[in-house]
C-alpha cells in the first residue's frame, strides 16, 4: 500500500444519498492562495500513478481533493484488481457505463464536492480533472458555476459499444445546453487528452467536443499508432498517470505541462 495518503486530511463527504472518503492535501503555507482542484481517479481507484499526479498538483501550490471512489486507495496497480473494480462499476448505482445522454448519479454529489472546495480555498474556481470511467465527470461538474477548469482525460463513458455511445458525452441534453452556454457566455474552457489507438476513448468523443463546444475545447490527442516516434504502446491509455513518461521531449510530459498551465491560466489568471 501506498504510505503517501497518511499525509493527506482524510475525510467522509456525504451529499444526498452518496458517500465516499475524500483525501485532501494544501501545499506548506506561503501566503498566497491555493486554488482547489477536485482529482478523480481512474480505474483501479487511488493507485500509486495517481497519487503521483495529487502530489505533483500540490507541488505547483494547489489543494487537491481526491475523492475514493472505487478500490482501495494506496493499493498496487494490476490488471486483475482493474477488472475487478470495472465489475464494480458495471453493477455499481453510482455509474452508468452504458447510459447515453445521461451522466452517472455520483456526478451530484462531485458537484457539491467542488462547490465546498471552492468555499474552502476560495479563488476564481475550482479545476477538476476526471480519468478513464470518471473522465466525461469534470465535463458534467462544469453545470455548476464553481468549476472553472475541467480536464477531461482518456474520458471512457459511455463504453464506446456502437456508434451513438462512441460519440455519446455522457451529459443530458440539459446539462450539455448549459455546458455550452458557459463556454460561450462565461468563456469557460475544456481541456481533452487522450491516445489515438485507445479503443476506450475513441476518436468520435473528441470530434463530437469539437463540434459541439467549437473552440472552447482543445484536443490533445497523443500518437500511439504502430511505429510512431516514441515507441508509445498501442495500447496505452492513462496519460497523466500510468504511461507518462515525464522526460523532456516526450509528448505525455508535453501534455502534462498543458495541463499545468491550462490549470494556472484558469484558476490563477496565468499567461
Amino acid at each position: 500500500m501506498d504510505t503517501r495518503l497518511a499525509s493527506y486530511e482524510q475525510f467522509t463527504f456525504r451529499d444526498g444519498e452518496h458517500e465516499f472518503p475524500v483525501y485532501r492535501k494544501a501545499p506548506p503555507p506561503a501566503g498566497a492562495p491555493s486554488p482547489a482542484i477536485v482529482v478523480m481517479h481512474e480505474v483501479p481507484g487511488i493507485y500509486p500513478a495517481v497519487i503521483d499526479f495529487a502530489e505533483r498538483l500540490v507541488a505547483e501550490g494547489y489543494t487537491v481533493y481526491m475523492p475514493s471512489l472505487l478500490g482501495e486507495p494506496g493499493r498496487a496497480f494490476s490488471m486483475g484488481y482493474t477488472l475487478s473494480s470495472i465489475s464494480k462499476a458495471c453493477i455499481s448505482k453510482e455509474f452508468r457505463v452504458l447510459a447515453k445522454r445521461q451522466s452517472s448519479p455520483i456526478t451530484n454529489a462531485l458537484r457539491a464536492l467542488c462547490r465546498r472546495a471552492h468555499a474552502e480555498c476560495g479563488g476564481a474556481g475550482v479545476g477538476a480533472i476526471g480519468m478513464c470511467l470518471t473522465g466525461n465527470f469534470a465535463l458534467s461538474l462544469m453545470v455548476d458555476e464553481s468549476v472553472m477548469a475541467p480536464v477531461l482525460s482518456q474520458p471512457s463513458l459511455p463504453f464506446p459499444v456502437g456508434h451513438a455511445r462512441k460519440r455519446d458525452l455522457h451529459v443530458s441534453d440539459e446539462e450539455l445546453d448549459c455546458i455550452k452556454r458557459r463556454v460561450r457566455e462565461e468563456h469557460v474552457q475544456v481541456l481533452g487528452l487522450r491516445f489515438t489507438q485507445d479503443p476506450m476513448c475513441p476518436p468520435e468523443r473528441f470530434r463530437r467536443l469539437e463540434e459541439e463546444l467549437g473552440d472552447g475545447f482543445t484536443a490533445v490527442e497523443i500518437d500511439s499508432a504502430r511505429g510512431n516516434a516514441h515507441g508509445i504502446p498501442g495500447d496505452a491509455h492513462s496519460v497523466v498517470t500510468r504511461h507518462l513518461v515525464d522526460e523532456v521531449g516526450h509528448p505525455t510530459h508535453a501534455a502534462l505541462q498543458q495541463v499545468l498551465a491550462f490549470f494556472d491560466r484558469a484558476l490563477r489568471g496565468g499567461q
